[in-house]
């Protein structure tokens, strides 16, 4: 058995060749993300640098607590402020007094944040006692600018790397499976001999287990060394782009290369296991009678598998649009939900490629012959199809869903405004003297904190009026009840997505700085929208609160001009919304790119070995035409227009894909009230789709020249 299965490897190593790569790839990029996620568990931290200096740090406290209840008991929940509060003025004399105290970024002063101290922590801390933070070691770090930062981004980066790796499995898998499947039907004449030669079934069947064995352990180990070399490569890549902190670097976990090696393996076994299934089925003469003909194209446990998956897909996205259409919104549902759909219309291609071929009507006698053969080599149509559709529908769903949800923003934040100017940036300055006619509107973004029942507090970002009568003038919220008008100091503005969101009831939320609790009463309440609708507050209760907006209309480019002395951007409400809304930022786009990338590399792979192997193999079907009087440039055309045409069905299977979704994200945008502004990327999708159809038709064109000499 041994030598047997060497010597098919050996023989048939162009077939296997594909698969390999395949594998090796799919083992190697697992390695690679596996190791990438290890350093976000694992990665060290930045080090201090606002009181690098100094021994101890002394900051107010940067956290709101609460207490809930849990079951029966009351528990303390935290949420972090938006920013410390200041350090108590008694004990900054106190400490000033004893020690040497340094602010960072300027002279002394009260008010401050924080401030470093020359002592030691012990004593310190027994001064300080619960009026204030003593900090010391790493945790000085928590003084820094935006402390969370690197947190963020490593959340934000160890999302990104599981989304890749799950993609990758994905594909592979597939690919893998695929390439199993289909080398396989081309082999039943020879299962035929060897059933004819004295084989019993459970001998192929072993047989083809042991070369997926031989492939696995041979394409695992060479990822494991690729993943080992690309790890490194792509922390740069990462820290590059701006996804990942600047101190980011792979370490040297070994867990990765454990679970990429057995997940290699375990993917070519499984890839092998249904095949082997129908290999020992053969019979020795109906192999040989049915050695060139399309039969059982969809196996049972196939047409099983895709209905689950297809039927799966639908329903969580019906499921997920009605009862929580925010969902969709977010880059988790959007990523991992048409993948279901994606699998199960890519099993289900075998019944759906003939019907489509034999829809699509081509002129003359080779336009007819590529139609006829392309709907009766349904098995070899529908393993050209696949992953073309596999990598279209990515490029749709994936960059179609972001694109779609950041326009949709930018195209609300339009909608809810009627100013004519928007001035905006960071600590802008109040603008006084307007222009005759001219309203303006200052804003302050801040946050507000409420309990959400007895087992929850929940941060929300809000805004602050500083002049609600001009807002109410110049906003054009969705309001689903009450009159922005009636916002005062004693008063909020909430949306349906708040606990109590009915006008006149009262709400209890702690202010930005942890101060409260606050009892204000809903004058309105908005629709949810895409998440940025509310709630409103007044300056009263934003203590704090930085001036970033300031919304005009009327008095003309007077108004303009008034407004360039806030310090802030000055632009037109369109020029604002398409800037501060972008169609997605370079992060986002590189991981997506990253995450699409991988799918087109697989589908290379996948189209340039299905169509080796099918090409190759039709050199009596090719002879037979030449002997009927076809050209060898008619045969060209007519192999060349076979892969194209199955290139063409996987892209128009992988937009029906892509409507799918973006019309369920559309039906769920509307549900909540929100601008339906869906965008496909035609430009993504095309090139993915002009990147396989080249593939395809080189190579099937290289062995059919061949062949048809």
């Amino acid at each position: 058995m041994i030598t047997v299965v060497l010597s098919g490897l050996r023989a048939r190593w162009a077939s296997f060749l594909g698969g390999f790569l395949a594998l090796a790839l799919g083992v190697g990029l697992l390695t690679t993300m596996g190791l990438g996620l290890s350093a976000t568990f694992h990665a060290p931290e930045r080090s201090p640098q606002r009181f690098a200096s100094s021994p101890v740090v002394v900051q107010g406290q940067d956290r709101l607590t609460l207490d809930v209840r849990r079951g029966p008991d009351t528990v303390p929940v935290s949420q972090r402020l938006d920013r410390p509060q200041p350090v108590d003025k008694e004990l900054l004399r106190e400490l000033r007094a004893r020690w040497t105290v340094t602010t960072a970024g300027g002279p002394d002063a009260v008010g401050v944040d924080a401030v470093g101290v020359d002592a030691p922590a012990a004593e310190v801390r027994a001064l300080a006692g619960d009026r204030a933070q003593v900090l010391t070691g790493d945790e000085r770090r928590r003084a820094d600018p935006d402390p969370e930062r690197d947190a963020q981004a490593l959340v934000a980066l160890n999302a990104l790397l599981g989304t890749t790796g799950g993609v990758t499995a994905f594909v592979s898998v597939f690919v893998v499976a695929s390439t199993f499947a289909f080398a396989v039907a081309l082999r039943r004449r020879e299962f035929g001999l060897l059933r004819t030669a004295g084989a019993t079934p459970g001998q192929v069947r072993r047989m083809l287990l042991a070369e997926a064995t031989a492939l696995g352990v041979l394409a695992s180990a060479t990822g494991c060394a690729l993943g080992a070399l690309g790890a490194p490569l792509l922390a740069r890549t990462l820290v590059d782009g701006g996804l990942a902190p600047e101190w980011f670097t792979v370490g040297g976990a070994v867990w990765p290369f454990h679970l990429a090696f057995w997940t290699g393996l375990t993917v070519a076994l499984a890839g092998a296991v249904a095949a082997s299934r129908r290999a020992g089925k053969v019979g020795p003469t109906a192999a040989l009678r049915e050695a060139d003909v399309d039969t059982d194209v969809l196996p049972l446990g196939r047409a099983l598998l895709g209905t689950g998956l297809l039927l799966t897909g639908l329903g969580l996205l019906a499921w997920t649009g009605v009862t929580e259409p925010s969902e969709l919104l977010k880059r988790k549902t959007y990523t991992t939900l048409p993948m279901l759909l994606i699998g199960g219309v890519a099993l289900l291609s075998p019944l759906l490629v003939r019907p489509v071929a034999r829809l699509l009507r081509l002129r003359g006698a080779v336009g007819t012959l590529v139609r006829e053969n392309s709907a009766a080599s349904v098995r070899r149509t529908a393993a050209v199809a696949a992953p073309v559709l596999v990598t279209v529908a990515l490029a749709g769903t994936l960059f179609g869903s972001a694109a779609s949800v950041t326009h949709t923003r930018g195209v609300e934040a339009r909608e809810q405004t009627a100013a004519q100017y928007v001035a905006s940036g960071e600590d802008m300055k109040q603008v006084t003297g307007a222009p005759d006619g001219a309203v303006l509107s200052p804003t302050a973004s801040t946050s507000l904190f409420v309990r959400d029942g007895a087992e929850a507090v929940v941060k929300y970002g809000a805004r602050a009026v500083a002049d609600p009568a001009a807002f109410a003038e110049l906003a054009r919220l969705p309001l689903v009840a009450g009159d922005l008008r009636d916002l005062d100091d004693r008063s909020i503005v909430v949306n349906e997505e708040f606990e109590r969101h009915r006008v006149g009831e009262t709400v209890e939320v702690w202010r930005a700085d942890g101060s409260g609790p606050v009892r204000l009463r809903v004058v309105a309440v908005l629709a949810l929208g895409t998440g940025d609708n509310g709630p409103y507050v007044t300056r009263a209760n934003a203590p704090g609160a930085l001036l970033d907006r300031i919304e005009a209309r009327g008095g003309g480019a007077a108004t303009a001009r008034a407004l360039e002395a806030s310090g802030g951007t000055v632009r037109t409400a369109d020029a604002w919304a398409a800037a501060d809304h972008p169609t997605s930022s370079p992060q986002t786009r590189l991981g997506l790119i990253l995450v699409l990338g991988i799918a087109l590399v697989y589908s290379v792979i996948g189209l340039a070995n299905t169509l080796l192997m099918a090409t190759s193999v039709r050199g009596g079907e090719l002879a037979s035409l030449r002997l009927s009087g076809a050209t060898r440039a008619q045969i060209l055309r007519v192999v060349t227009g076979e892969a194209a045409l199955a290139t063409a069905i996987g892209t128009l299977l992988g937009l029906a894909v892509t409507a799918v979704v973006l019309g369920t994200l559309g039906a769920g945008l509307a549900s909540l009230s929100a601008p339906v502004a869906l965008v496909l990327p035609w430009a993504t999708v095309g090139a993915a789709a002009a990147v396989c159809a080249t593939v395809a038709v080189a190579a099937s064109a290289l062995p059919a020249w061949r062949l048809s000499r």
